[in-house]
């Protein structure tokens, strides 16, 4: 098994082969969304309190309606974001017009908003994709309405909700002893636990480069690492928003968040604060990464310029002796010489091996 930092290049990305994301995007809510129609919506439905716990799969929107009563907490996750399915729970469960649109829209930034008695949270869930080194960017909406938690997502192959689920369906957890707030924390906690699984990806990948740059300075490597900074950009710019979502969840004074669930918010604030500057270090080290391919470049060809002067300068004298002698002089002592060209030869070989003696004892070579 190779080691980490000595991967062979074939194992790392091909940067002329990865489709070109776009670092910039805007879809503001009144916009016509653009987001591609899904096939298939499938509903997960979790309706637990301390002592039971009550799991259903669904295909039909309408078979979820009958959880919007009750005391116990429920947790509602759509996969696939469909108009259709979208605008009948936002109707059944009394949601705002301008909560159902920031679900639907796509490429949203990450934000907090409070509209009547529901509390809406909008942010990107990242994965690292290891076969091609690029993050993905999901969109994630998360709705506290009551004892109900409604969450939509796109792709359910990227989910990273597998642990909560598992907590949920073991009896004795604090997750199964406490209110809907507290699965809202949980579920946000571990979108934010997550990013640091994408950067250490991103990671690893610097530090291969790391390795690489100083035995193969081409340009290969170069896109390399432009393309390893452009996932970097991408990243960075889709978690800095979450920072002020998790801040207006400390500011706020909804009663649905109970105070004792206050400090895990806090919480999950300083990871995210962790995480913006972890992603701002990684973007200094690809910016160190390009100096250090430049200076690379530079001492391949400062050596090259060294051996050709080298040469250069070795062969002058020569280039002198044989230009001095290809001149058509008639009275040149030396060309009547039997042994001139022999002696010509022996003097050009003595200054050849005189002037590399010298050359190496000043360490020039």
């Amino acid at each position: 098994m190779a080691k980490r930092g000595l991967l062979p290049i074939p194992d790392l990305i091909n940067p002329f082969k990865v489709k070109k994301k776009r670092l910039m995007n805007f879809n503001p809510v009144t916009a016509a969304s653009s987001r591609k129609p899904v096939e298939h919506v499938r509903i997960t439905v979790f309706e637990y309190d301390a002592q039971t716990v009550r799991e259903e799969v669904m295909d039909r929107v309408e078979d979820c309606f009958r959880f919007s009563k009750g005391d116990c907490v429920k947790w509602i996750n759509v996969d696939g974001v469909r108009r259709q399915e979208v605008e009948a729970i936002c109707r059944e469960f009394n949601i705002h017009y301008l909560l159902m649109e920031d679900i639907m829209s796509e490429g949203q930034r990450a934000k907090m908003d409070e509209i009547g008695e529901s509390l809406f949270c909008l942010l990107p869930m990242m994965t690292f994709r290891p076969e091609s080194a690029s993050v993905d960017q999901e969109q994630v909406s998360l709705l506290l309405k009551g004892n109900v938690v409604i969450s939509f997502q796109d792709d359910p192959g990227r989910d990273v909700f597998n642990p909560i689920r598992e907590r949920l369906r073991s009896n004795g957890t604090k997750l199964r002893n406490s209110g809907a707030d507290y699965l809202l924390y949980a579920l946000l906690d571990e979108i934010v636990d997550n990013y640091f699984m994408v950067m250490d990806g991103l990671g690893e990948r610097i530090e291969v480069l790391e390795d690489i740059i100083p035995r193969q300075p081409n340009n290969r490597t170069l896109a390399r690492i432009n393309y390893l900074r452009k996932e970097i950009l991408l990243f960075k710019r889709g978690i800095a928003p979450v920072r002020e979502l998790t801040n207006g969840l400390l500011k706020s004074e909804n009663n649905l968040i109970e105070e004792s669930t206050r400090k895990y918010f806090k919480d999950v604030y300083d990871h995210i604060v962790q995480a913006n500057d972890l992603a701002e270090n990684y973007r200094d080290m690809v910016m160190n990464l390009q100096e250090l391919y430049h200076a690379q470049m530079s001492q391949k060809l400062n050596e090259v310029m060294k051996v050709l002067a080298v040469v250069t300068t070795l062969l002058a004298p020569l280039t002198v002796i044989t230009g001095i002698y290809g001149m058509n002089f008639e009275r040149m002592p030396e060309l009547r010489n039997p042994n001139g060209y022999f002696i010509v030869l022996g003097v050009m070989l003595f200054i050849f091996v005189s002037m590399i003696i010298i050359f190496r004892k000043r360490g020039w070579f």
